[in-house]
This record gives structure tokens, C-alpha cells and sequence, in this order.
């Protein structure tokens, strides 16, 4: 009888050379939680950064999240990536240090779909252009940034996750500590509230645009 053979799932290499490191870092090894470091720094800066809305702040959040990361390595289960584990600490962060700036001018609306403009439609029709694809045009990247910028903050950080860190619904979940319904309503009213600007930015150039001079 011919031998069947069995297929063994290969495990995650990136993954699993991401828990030795952290357990190199757990038992006192500087070196593997540099690597670390170097790994995910910039993405945890982007993250803040589209948070907190100022480089300064942003840079601050990621070196406390990294010590606060260091300091709590023996909570950390491995149930989650340990980027996901990261992420949800300098998001926290990110939210305490617009706390502490009381900057925040906007009031949770998460339990309805009233915003300053005024109700969002509740049905989501396919719209254009997509986020990710304006982001990555320099022309247009600026006009996105400004506009995310003027969404509230519990909108914005679900939408920074989702659709520019590409982040799936569940990972934005465990990161903010949501539901998944949660997370799903908050990107909509997201992605719904950036239409509506987007569309306002654009009549309003168009229409300049066609005065005469």
C-alpha cells in the first residue's frame, strides 16, 4: 500500500519569529526588542500621528507606547499578534495625550448618524474614488489628509486602522477594545462623513475653478 501522505500546515515565519523575539525580550534580551522596534516604529508613528494630528505628540506616543510595550511584556499572551498587542497600547496613548490637550471639540455620536452637517444617509452606495487609491496620489493625498483630519476622533481612528493601515474589521476590534458591530458602524459613518466633504471639496474647486477671470 502506497504511504498517503500528510500536508502539515507550515507555520507563520513572520509570526513566529515575531514571538521569539518577544519572549527573547521577556527574559531581558535589549537586542530583540530593538529588533522590534525597528520593525513596527514607523507604522506605530503613522498610527498616532493620523491621531493626535501633530508630529511632536505623535513621536512622544511612540516612545511611551514602546516603554509602556517593554514594561508589559509579561502580560502579553500570545493569543494576538503581538503588532496588534502594540497597536492597541499607543492607540490608548494616543487617545490620552488629545485628552490631555483637550483639543477634542466633537462629542461621541456613536449611537446615532447626526453629524454638524447634518444626518449622514443611512444606505452606502459604492463610492469614489476609493480612500486607499487618493491616498497613495500625491496630488490628492494632502486634500485626503486634511479631511480625515476634520473627522471625529472615535471616527478617525477606526478609519486609520481599517482602510489606510488595512487593518481587517476583528483587528481593529481587539486593538480599540469594540465590537466588531462597533467597529463596522463607526467605519461607515466614517467612510459616509468623507464622502460627503470629499464631494463639497470637489464642487467647491469645480465651481472656482469656472469663474471667470
Amino acid at each position: 500500500m502506497d504511504a498517503i501522505e500528510t500536508k502539515v500546515a507550515e507555520p507563520q515565519t513572520g509570526q513566529t519569529e515575531e514571538l521569539v523575539l518577544v519572549d527573547a525580550a521577556r527574559h531581558g534580551d535589549m537586542g530583540a526588542f530593538e529588533q522590534l522596534i525597528k520593525r513596527y516604529d514607523r507604522n506605530v508613528f503613522r498610527i498616532a500621528q493620523h491621531i493626535t494630528q501633530n508630529r511632536e505628540d505623535a513621536e512622544d506616543v511612540v516612545q511611551d507606547a514602546f516603554i509602556k510595550a517593554y514594561q508589559n511584556l509579561g502580560q502579553f499572551q500570545g493569543n494576538s499578534k503581538f503588532y496588534t498587542w502594540l497597536v492597541r497600547i499607543a492607540v490608548n496613548e494616543a487617545l490620552m495625550k488629545l485628552r490631555r490637550r483637550k483639543t477634542s471639540k466633537t462629542v461621541s455620536i456613536d449611537e446615532d448618524v447626526e453629524t454638524e452637517e447634518g444626518s449622514m444617509p443611512r444606505e452606502v452606495a459604492d463610492w469614489g474614488p476609493n480612500p486607499e487609491q487618493l491616498y497613495g496620489q500625491a496630488e490628492l493625498g494632502d486634500i485626503l489628509q486634511k479631511t480625515i483630519q476634520g473627522l471625529p476622533q472615535s471616527f478617525r481612528t477606526v478609519f486609520v486602522l481599517r482602510d489606510i493601515e488595512g487593518m481587517s474589521t476583528e483587528e481593529t476590534a481587539e486593538m480599540l477594545n469594540l465590537s466588531v458591530p462597533a467597529v463596522k458602524s463607526r467605519l461607515l459613518r466614517a467612510r459616509l462623513q468623507l464622502r460627503e466633504r470629499l464631494n463639497r471639496y470637489f464642487k467647491k474647486s469645480k465651481r472656482d475653478g469656472a469663474q471667470p477671470q
